[in-house]
């Protein structure tokens, strides 16, 4: 189908189905420059820029998808209708803004998660940090690494997981929460049981990072708002144990996209407001090799929600899958790649278990992207 048959489809289709994902995206003094001439747009602020957007779509029979410098965008908008031109006009401006101080993180700089897991059975850390003192002991270490997050969880959420009581689960999370933050991190409580959620949070958690998106229990969506805690809304085809069987999607892209779309408005319903929550398109769960790397090549397709987004795809087996790396522990190299490929589509936060790796990757490539040319 040619471009312009493409776009005729696209404007047929309701304007609320569309989304635009950013391309020729620059950083830095080029971003800036870029800006002042209005040769692109800004992208959740001002440390990226891009002049081109894919308009993409879920239509009958597949997806959608033609590229357009932004000129050329608005134009197709306008020709196209108000509808359209209006929900153009609204995804460039979610696309614009600057995202919000979250959880008292100001997401103008690429931040790290370090992954603390407090469990037995968790897919790459299982068992090194089962004990709780081990476990203080490696979130301060990560502390001292860089980490400006540290993400605590005591259920295993890996394929295939069996879950356990949230009894269970807080008896093992709730000193390392309570001793971490009382050294002074941002701690957040990785978990989907509400009783956990509260436990954490009163113990000093002001993250709540949920696999379930706030579904996963009738009153976590409640225990988040009263608490004012921030929250990441993770996307999950499935669930653990059976999430990998058979996955399937027509646009993972633009299914994961819709999916956390309709969370964040739920939240927002529930009183949970928009600048206390960050999206992350859940690599690995519920997803195959070729889903989980259409939605890294698409990433900047979520900054179209207006929350911060976070990336998680530090030692996942996808990298295996395109590395032959079986051991999850030997996939530092490919974590690092992911990530920079994150930072660079604009991500915000990157949940990772090596912080002292990422954080060095990480100072090179904005050394690298802000030195004037």
């Amino acid at each position: 189908m040619s471009p312009d048959a493409v776009l005729t489809r696209l404007a047929r289709l309701p304007a609320a189905r569309l989304w635009l994902r950013p391309l020729a995206l620059l950083s830095g003094p080029d971003a800036a420059a870029a800006i002042a001439a209005a040769r692109a747009h800004p992208l959740a602020g001002d440390a990226l820029a891009f002049g081109a957007a894919e308009v993409l779509a879920l239509g009958e029979g597949g997806y959608l998808a033609a590229a357009l410098p932004l000129p050329a965008l608005r134009g197709w908008a306008e020709a196209a209708g108000r509808a359209v031109a209006d929900r153009i006009a609204e995804l460039l401006a979610a696309l614009a803004a600057p995202r919000a101080v979250w959880a008292g993180l100001p997401l103008d700089r690429p931040r790290i998660m370090g992954v603390v897991n407090v469990t037995p059975d968790s897919f790459s850390d299982g068992g090194d940090f089962a004990d709780p003192a081990r476990a203080i002991a490696a979130g301060r270490a990560m502390l001292a690494a860089g980490a400006d997050i540290i993400d605590v969880g005591g259920e295993s959420t890996r394929p295939g997981a069996a879950p356990i009581t949230p009894e269970e689960e807080r008896r093992r999370v709730e000193p390392v929460v309570e001793a971490l933050a009382a050294a002074g991190a941002l701690v957040s409580i990785d978990t989907r049981h509400a009783s956990v959620m509260a436990a954490a949070l009163a113990r000093g958690a002001r993250i709540v990072n949920d696999v379930t998106a706030l579904t996963g229990d009738p009153a976590a969506r409640a225990t988040a708002a009263k608490a004012g805690a921030a929250v990441v809304l993770m996307h999950m085809q499935g669930e653990p144990r059976t999430m990998q069987r058979d996955p399937s999607y027509v646009s993972a892209p633009i299914e994961v996209t819709e999916y956390l779309a309709a969370r964040i408005a739920d939240c927002l319903a529930a009183g949970i407001a928009r600048d206390r929550i960050v999206v992350d398109p859940g690599i690995g769960f519920g997803k195959t090799l070729e889903h989980n790397l259409d939605i890294l090549a698409r990433l900047a397709l979520l900054h179209g929600l207006g929350c911060g987004v976070l990336l998680g795809a530090s030692r996942k087996s996808f990298i295996g899958g395109v590395t032959g790396a079986a051991v999850p522990k030997e996939r530092l190299p490919g974590s690092l790649a992911a990530a920079l490929y994150g930072v660079a589509q604009g991500v915000h936060i990157l949940r990772v278990h090596d912080v002292a790796e990422t954080r060095q990757a990480l100072a090179v490539w904005r050394g690298i992207a802000e030195t004037r040319r």
